[in-house]
C-alpha cells in the first residue's frame, strides 16, 4: 500500500486529535475508557462486580472469537461495499457438514477440508448472484440464508449433531492455558492476517477502492467482479472457521445456532468503524469492536440486567457508532 503523506498542519495536531481522526481512533478511545472504568470498579467492589476476575476473563476470551472471527470476514466484505446476511447459516451448515462427514467415517482432516470447501462455495455463490446477476447483496444473501436454513433442517431433521474430534483437535482449537484460551489466539492470528491483507497486499487496496468508488476502481483497471467474489468467499470462510471452533468447543451443533449472528457481526463492524457504504474500515477497529460488544453483554450479565437491556444497549451503540463514523468521515 502506498504511504500516506501527512501535511504539516496534520502533523501539528495533538496526538489525541490524530488518534481521533484515524479510522479506528474512536473505537480505540472508547475501548480504553470502557476497560479502564470497568477494571477500576471491579477492583473497588470485587465481591459485587467480578469483571476483572480470572473466571470472567476466561469466559470472555472463549466467547469473543465466535463473533470476532466472523466479523473479520464480514468486515472485509463491507469495506468492499457489500453485505452478507447468510454468514449465520454458513456458520451452522458448514459445521454440520463437517460433523456428518466425520460420523460417516471420513478422516477428521478431510472432514474439515470439506467444511471449508462448502463455506467457500457458499461465498462464491453469493458473489456470483450479486456480481453476475446484478442482484443487491442484501437481497441475494437474504435468499441464500433462507436456502441454507432449509438445507440445515434437511440434514439434521431438527436434531443436534454430535461432534467429538478427539483431545488433540479440541486442545489445538479450544484448549486453554490458565486464563489464555486457544480460540482467542486463533482470533488474534486471523486478525493479523486480515490486517496484513488490507495494509500490505494488493487485494486490500482493491477492496478499499471498490468500496470507496466503484466507477473509479473500474476506470483504473480493477476487476471489480473478481474482487467482490473473493470478498464474499472470505466472509463465508470466516463464518466456517468460527463454526468449526464452536462445534469443537461444545461437541455438538444445534440447527438453531446461526440465526442472529449475521446482524451481530455487522454490528461489530459498524461499532469498529467500518462504513456501511464501504471504502473505510480497519481490522484493528473490527477486533476492538468484537471485544467491546461482548464486554457490554458481559457487564449486563454481571449486573443481572434484564435480557432486553442487551438488545437496547447494542441498538443504541450501533446508532451512535454510525453517526460518529459519518461525522468523522466528513471531517477527513
Amino acid at each position: 500500500m502506498a504511504e500516506v503523506s501527512v501535511s504539516p498542519r496534520q502533523s501539528a495536531l495533538p496526538a489525541f486529535e490524530r488518534l481521533r481522526r484515524h479510522p479506528a481512533g474512536n473505537i480505540t478511545i472508547l475501548f480504553v475508557l470502557v476497560q479502564f472504568t470497568l477494571i477500576v470498579v471491579s477492583l473497588i467492589i470485587p465481591a459485587e462486580f467480578r469483571y476483572a476476575s480470572e473466571a470472567n476473563a476466561a469466559i470472555m476470551l472463549r466467547a469473543i472469537p465466535l463473533l470476532g472471527i466472523m466479523a473479520v470476514g464480514v468486515g472485509l466484505l463491507m469495506i468492499a461495499g457489500e453485505f452478507d446476511l447468510s454468514v449465520g447459516s454458513v456458520f451452522t451448515l458448514t459445521s454440520i457438514v463437517m460433523a456428518l462427514c466425520f460420523i460417516e467415517g471420513l478422516p477428521l482432516w478431510l472432514s474439515v477440508i470439506v467444511a471449508l470447501a462448502t463455506g467457500l462455495l457458499c461465498g462464491c455463490l453469493n458473489g456470483f448472484i450479486t456480481v453476475k446477476l446484478a442482484i443487491p447483496s442484501f437481497i441475494a444473501t437474504l435468499g441464500t440464508m433462507l436456502v441454507l436454513r432449509g438445507a440445515i433442517r434437511l440434514l439434521t431433521a431438527g436434531q443436534n449433531v454430535p461432534f467429538f474430534p478427539g483431545d488433540f483437535f479440541e486442545g489445538a482449537l479450544t484448549g486453554s492455558i490458565g486464563v489464555l484460551q486457544a480460540q482467542f489466539i486463533w482470533f488474534v492470528g486471523i486478525a493479523v492476517v486480515g490486517y496484513l491483507l488490507l495494509a500490505h497486499h494488493k487485494l486490500g487496496n482493491h477492496l478499499y477502492a471498490v468500496g470507496g468508488n466503484l466507477q473509479s476502481a473500474t476506470a483504473v483497471g480493477i476487476n471489480v467482479g473478481r474482487v467482490k467474489i473473493i470478498a464474499f468467499m472470505l466472509s463465508a470462510l470466516g463464518a466456517t472457521v468460527s463454526g468449526i471452533m464452536s462445534a469443537t468447543r461444545v461437541n455438538a451443533i444445534s440447527p438453531a445456532a446461526g440465526p442472529g449472528l449475521e446482524l451481530q457481526t455487522i454490528a461489530v463492524c459498524v461499532i469498529g468503524g467500518v462504513l456501511l457504504t464501504g471504502g473505510r474500515g480497519t481490522i484493528i477497529g473490527i477486533f476492538l469492536g468484537a471485544v467491546l460488544i461482548y464486554t457490554i453483554e458481559d457487564v449486563l450479565f454481571l449486573s443481572r440486567a434484564p435480557g432486553f437491556f442487551i438488545d437496547a444497549f447494542l441498538g443504541a451503540i450501533i446508532i451512535g457508532a454510525v453517526v460518529m463514523n459519518r461525522t468523522f468521515a466528513k471531517t477527513q
